[in-house]
């Protein structure tokens, strides 16, 4: 859903990191992305496969940006979450944060973060590394 505001999306295929759109009222944009890691729990993997209950994720989602907006006196914010299967290598999550100083925007993109992985009902799961068995 994306508004004057926040634009907050899942996707189903690879993320697009939008062009930052510069503000005179706004010092600090802060981007995150969240990238597939290649070892998840001491084991080597191909990717993490997402699972999302969607409707309930979005409404998660929404509340969070709305309250960092009020905390943190954000201008705009862009929080895209990849679902399916993410390759390792690939982002997963992209967070932008725009507000008059840093300090609040670095701050409200970590805790954008935080409360996403506590309250939104999104799971990942590791997909083992295919092995090859050519000889």
């Amino acid at each position: 859903m994306a508004n004057a505001f926040s634009d907050i999306a899942i996707i189903d295929a690879p993320l697009r990191i939008p062009q930052a759109e510069l503000s005179a009222s706004a010092g600090a944009v802060v981007d995150f992305l969240g990238v597939v890691r290649e070892v998840e729990q001491g084991e080597k993997i191909a990717g993490l496969d997402y699972e999302v209950h969607r409707e309930m994720a979005q409404h998660q989602l929404e509340k969070i940006c709305e309250t960092a907006r009020a905390k943190f006196a954000c201008e705009k914010i862009i929080l895209h979450h990849r679902v399916g299967f993410v390759p390792v290598g690939e982002p997963s999550l992209f967070v932008r944060v725009t507000a008059k100083h840093r300090g609040p925007a670095f701050a409200a993109n970590q805790w954008i973060i935080e409360e996403l992985k506590k309250l939104a009902p999104i799971w990942k799961n590791p997909i083992g590394a295919i092995v090859d068995v050519r000889s």
